[in-house]
């Protein structure tokens, strides 16, 4: 069996979720083969060296505990954490994969991927990843000092929490039907699992006469939801 999750964004100020994210390990997750973790994990990751906080340190230490169980995890970075590292792959016992990673499962080809790049209609957006993940802005935030990317981190978050307050939850931009139909033809994929736009549904849809599935995980508030690979196919679990 492989579960696959994504959108967690962990942090200290939601418990609940980081409660529901151990209680998923200690739990479903022992029973499987396989945990994906296609992106978001955590709120934000500015370096490794985040793990000098108790609270992801704990969530890395978790993540160590169920590997030596047996259950190999896998990450597929997303927006938010995109800056996970080889010290958190020591720490957590899990492999960043690039995306998009490649699977087979009951004879299927499956594409997984976080799905931020695949809305490319938020061009502002893509102009900002392009930026934000060249090897050259990655090597200045991991070369600042220590305290100064936590007050950028902490400014970030002041400036999420009132842009919530005054605007409330930001509309995500959805994928575009063109740039997922790339996805499955320069894979040849059959199964699409991706996160992101936090609206979990399963589509069908025609690539090239083939038919092909799209499945999209929800994200977390409070409780576990999961994807399921398993003997009676891919089946959506919790929430």
């Amino acid at each position: 069996m492989i579960l696959f999750i994504s959108d967690l964004h962990l942090q200290a100020a939601e418990p609940e979720t980081a409660q529901a994210f151990l209680e998923f390990l200690a739990g479903p997750a022992r029973q499987a083969r396989e945990l994906w973790i296609l992106g978001d994990l955590f709120e934000l990751w500015t370096a490794d060296d985040d793990l000098r906080e108790a609270f992801p340190a704990s969530i890395a230490d978790a993540l160590n505990e169920l590997c030596r169980s047996g259950v190999a995890v896998r990450i597929v970075v997303g927006n938010r954490d995109f800056m996970l590292g080889k010290v958190f792959e020591a720490r957590s016992g899990a492999r960043i994969v690039p995306e998009p990673a490649l699977l087979e499962f009951e004879g299927k080809r499956l594409v997984l991927l976080h799905g931020d790049a695949q809305c490319t209609d938020d061009v502002a957006y893509q102009r900002y990843r392009r930026r934000i993940r060249s090897p050259f802005i990655q090597a200045l935030q991991r070369n600042l000092p220590y305290f100064v990317r936590r007050a950028i981190v902490r400014r970030i978050r002041q400036r999420s929490v009132m842009n919530r307050q005054k605007y409330g939850e930001r509309k995500i931009s959805d994928v575009n039907a063109d740039a997922i139909a790339e996805v499955f033809r320069t894979t040849s994929a059959d199964i699409m699992i991706h996160g992101h736009t936090h609206q979990p549904a399963c589509h069908t849809l025609a690539v090239d006469g083939r038919e092909c599935q799209r499945w999209v995980l929800a994200d977390w508030h409070g409780k576990a939801t999961w994807l399921e690979a398993g003997p009676e196919g891919l089946i959506a679990r919790g929430g």
